[in-house]
C-alpha cells in the first residue's frame, strides 16, 4: 500500500513538472537580449517603423517576456502633437510565451496599447549563435487591414 501511495506521489509530482515546465526551446531562448534590427513592410514596401536605428530590448524568463522598442531620435514633449509623436515611437508588452517548433506564441498581458492583451501573437523565431530573429506575418495592417504587414526584428543576447 505505501509502494502504491508514493509511486502515484511520484508519477503525479512527476507530471505536474513536465506540464508546467518550460520546453527545452524556452530555455534556450532564456536572456536578455538588445535589437539590432526592425524591418517592417507593408504590401512588400519597406517602412520606416521606428527610424532607420530604433532601440529595444527584450527578455525572457523560462516562462516570461518584455519588450520595450522605442524609435531614434526621440525628444521630450511637452505639446499634444509632441506627446503623440512619443507614443507613435513606443512598443512595450509583456506576458507569456510558449515554444513549438520554430514558433514562439506571445501572449501579452499588459501593454502600451490594450488592443492586444490577451491575443496570442504566432511568430516564427531563428536562433544562430547569439542572435535571434522573430518574424510575424504577413498579417493585416493595424492601419489598413486591406494591406499585408511583414514585421521582421533582429536581436542579439548580451547576457
Amino acid at each position: 500500500m505505501k509502494k502504491c501511495l508514493v509511486l502515484s506521489v511520484l508519477c503525479v509530482v512527476l507530471a505536474v513538472g513536465l506540464v508546467s515546465s518550460p520546453s527545452l526551446g524556452q530555455q534556450s531562448l532564456v536572456g536578455t537580449y538588445n535589437l539590432l534590427s526592425l524591418v517592417v513592410e507593408v504590401d512588400g514596401n519597406p517602412t520606416p517603423a521606428m527610424g532607420k536605428a530604433p532601440n529595444g530590448y527584450l527578455v525572457f524568463t523560462p516562462t516570461r517576456f518584455i519588450i520595450l522598442i522605442t524609435g531614434e531620435n526621440r525628444k521630450f514633449g511637452t505639446s499634444e502633437a509632441d506627446k503623440a509623436a512619443l507614443f507613435d515611437t513606443l512598443a512595450s508588452y509583456a506576458g507569456t510565451y510558449r515554444i513549438e517548433g520554430d514558433k514562439i506564441m506571445m501572449t501579452p498581458e499588459i501593454s502600451w496599447t490594450q488592443n492586444n492583451v490577451g491575443k496570442t501573437d504566432v511568430e516564427t523565431f531563428e536562433v544562430s549563435g547569439k542572435r535571434l530573429t522573430m518574424t510575424v506575418g504577413p498579417i493585416p495592417f493595424p492601419r489598413d487591414p486591406s494591406k499585408k504587414l511583414i514585421r521582421r526584428e533582429t536581436w542579439e543576447k548580451v547576457e
